[in-house]
């Protein structure tokens, strides 16, 4: 059940569709919503050198004006829907999450939105929300317009515990949802037991209430993430559920990983457990 949910409020007018998808989502499950927006009080202190001091001064003034800003628009939002809420203006270093994994920790659902390559970078944010809040997040793509639908939901499945969290967090949605499809992508490392797994968690959810199909494709050199998306997109989904970083930080830092890629690469809502 979702009861209370936060969200990354963004400074970007632009990007201000994070928080009409938090309210929507607490309209539908008459929810709490609280919006968190980050005023940088400092830059690093290798940049610091190369800032004139009125320069930085007022760097740091027109964060804290954006801020108050964008927290002005999500009480709007939330009064011109009728959604009980709240916010949180919080002052950190520039390039750090501050206190919203920790926050996270009290809310059954955080809202990010995906990176911006050309604009704002929330992979590290993502990460430690995953790592350290023992929550799901849902992270939304930069380039999403319209409300979150539930029609079609994908949940990608390899029998992991990242994926049994995540499935197990999505519930709340896939009750929601008019379909469900248990994805599987078999490459060089799934065995056939893992079919058998695929249909106990259908038998699973099915005693939930929630009746699902299941698809097993497989991965061509294009790699898994690569074959998910477009077996998404050929679906016409409106929400994937997965497991994230099934592996450590750095292993998938260095030889990369399904997680990555689909931060990257991403075109619906993602919602990742770990």
């Amino acid at each position: 059940m979702i009861k209370d949910l936060i969200v990354n409020l963004e400074r970007n007018p632009a990007r201000d569709q994070i928080a009409d998808v938090a309210v929507a989502i607490a309209q539908t499950f008459d929810a709490h919503v609280s919006g968190v927006c980050f005023a940088y009080e400092s830059l690093p202190s290798f940049a610091m050198p190369d800032f004139p001091s009125d320069l930085l001064t007022k760097m740091l003034a027109e964060s804290e004006t954006s801020a108050r800003a964008a927290v002005e628009r999500f009480e709007a939002a939330c009064k011109r829907e009728g959604v009980s809420a709240e916010h949180h203006l919080l002052e950190t270093p520039y390039g750090t999450a501050g206190r919203f994994p920790r926050m996270a920790r009290r809310f059954d659902l955080s809202v990010i939105m995906q990176s911006d390559p050309d604009n704002v970078d929330n992979d590290i944010l993502i990460e430690q929300v995953l790592f350290d809040s023992g929550r799901p997040v849902l992270i939304v793509p930069y380039i999403q317009k319209a409300p979150l639908k539930l029609d079609r939901v994908i949940c990608g499945w390899d029998g992991s515990r990242a994926a049994t969290r995540a499935i197990n967090d999505a519930m709340p949605f896939l009750r929601r949802a008019g379909a469900v499809e248990l994805l599987i992508v078999r490459d060089h490392k799934v065995r056939d037991e893992k079919e058998l797994r695929g249909i106990e968690m259908a038998n699973h959810l099915a005693r939930h209430g929630i009746k699902l199909d299941i698809k097993m494709i497989t991965a061509p050199d294009v790699g898994v993430a690569a074959t998910i998306l477009s077996h998404v997109a050929d679906s016409s989904a409106d929400l994937l559920v997965m497991g994230g970083y099934g592996h450590s930080r750095l292993r998938e830092f260095v030889l990369g990983g399904v997680t990555r890629e689909m931060l990257s690469s991403m075109t619906v809502p993602v919602l990742m457990s770990h």
